[in-house]
């Protein structure tokens, strides 16, 4: 998890340097480099690692072979996305296939895992984990669907062909609405309720929302490839829409009516992701009614808007938590010196950077509508941003460090004695 912050640091950093130029089109190459620094860099890496250590916490599912899973998929997915951007940035061909190679590795090999861990334990998942799994298996499907689509046009460019616009439009799609959101939808039904103390999502939402955005996703693809009317993929594009607003309105609202009327660090991310994923529809609404290409406004509020928040958010509880949790795992006794997880990272440090993201995600979706100056503001409020998280992070895994070597120094004068 590391190595999401990370990667948002090397996309300030490059914003930073090519400045409005990644605002102009979804199709420069500057563009393509910081999307997928994003959501492959940055967002494949946090759900990567949520898969490895929330999973089995939160359903009893464990993945196969966690170490040379984490290993594999770390070094893969974080070098194929190196490889990736370089490839997009300076055009070199064989760069575009070490970046499929690897990227292939590490994406089909993390979701074999996972449903491998889910078939040998899956009489002790956890009740109550049903939905969570479903939702965990659709998302997993969705990036097989991207994986294979991005592969092809990854291909393309490596040969020097234009992809086709259907195909890198499905591609966004399924990567987006698919992976990125069904994860973030699956893991919110236990994770919300678990961090935020909230009421339950409604049965409902839980055991229909993922699989009807699979079904729509699914409807959308026939319909681009021409087996259905534009006005019918403009009505699935509405329902996609509406899923993705039921899902904004009723974690917004939990979120609000949480027991605990005082929202810390986490609850303010969670709000502003809902916030942002619910003015993805306004904005998609202008697009069809102007005929106005506002994709990269799109791509900002649902990637950095959206999916970053929440993640950002998500670290400042998943961190801490586990951090605890490997303290006082396997620990026959209480010991005084270890620390609570709210000691982990302080609420209130946590609270200062989501000021200093809020403030990056407005200035890029000013960016994105052409403001002048805001790019490379918001690319270097972004940059510190990222930079806070990981010194916070950091702190976290130094505590860790020092407290499992005083347990260990403990331990060792109570056998002496």
């Amino acid at each position: 998890m590391f190595s999401t912050p990370l990667f948002v640091l090397l996309a300030a950093l490059l914003l930073l340097w090519t400045g409005p130029m990644a605002f102009v089109s979804r199709w420069t190459p500057q563009a393509l480099a910081l999307t997928h620094l994003f959501t492959l860099g940055a967002l494949a890496h946090a759900m990567a690692g949520a898969m490895m250590q929330i999973l089995p916490v939160a359903t009893n599912i464990h993945i196969l072979a966690p170490r040379l899973t984490a290993t594999v998929v770390h070094i893969g997915l974080g070098l194929g996305t190196l490889a990736l951007v370089a490839a997009f940035l300076v055009g070199t061909p064989w760069l575009y296939h070490v970046a499929v190679a690897l990227l292939t590795i590490a994406l089909l090999w993390l979701p074999t895992a996972v449903v491998g861990g889910w078939w040998r334990h899956r009489k002790n998942a956890s009740k109550g984990s049903v939905e969570i799994l479903a939702g965990v298996r659709f998302a997993l499907v969705a990036l097989l669907v991207t994986l294979v689509i991005g592969a092809s046009l990854a291909g393309q460019l490596g040969a020097s062909v234009t992809p086709n616009r259907v195909f890198t439009d499905l591609h966004a799609a399924w990567g987006l609405l698919g992976w990125i959101g069904l994860l973030v939808i699956a893991m919110s039904f236990q994770l919300i309720p678990m961090f935020q103390v909230t009421e339950l999502y409604p049965k409902t939402i839980t055991r229909w929302l993922t699989p009807t955005i699979i079904v729509l996703l699914l409807a959308h693809t026939f319909t681009v490839m021409g087996w259905g009317s534009a006005d019918l993929d403009i009505i699935v594009q509405m329902l996609l829409i509406v899923a993705y607003l039921v899902f904004a309105g009723e974690t917004f609202y939990l979120i609000w009516t949480r027991k605990r009327p005082e929202p810390d660090a986490t609850t303010l991310f969670w709000r502003t992701a809902m916030i942002c994923l619910a003015a993805c529809a306004p904005v998609w609404l202008a697009q069809q009614l102007t005929g106005t290409d506002m994709s990269v406004t799109l791509a900002v509020l649902f990637i950095v808007g959206f999916a970053w928040s929440a993640v950002n958010g998500m670290l400042y509880k998943i961190v801490p938590f586990l951090t605890w949790f490997h303290c006082q795992r396997g620990l026959q006794v209480a010991l005084p010196f270890i620390p609570k997880v709210k000691q982990m990272i302080p609420d209130q440090k946590a609270k200062q950077q989501f000021v200093v993201h809020l403030l990056a995600v407005l200035l890029l979706i000013a960016a994105s509508l052409q403001v002048p100056y805001t790019a490379r503001a918001g690319a270097l409020v972004l940059l510190v941003s990222a930079a806070w998280l990981l010194m916070h992070m950091l702190h976290a895994l130094r505590l860790l460090v020092s407290t499992k070597r005083k347990i260990r120094e403990t331990l060792g004068q109570a056998a002496q004695s």
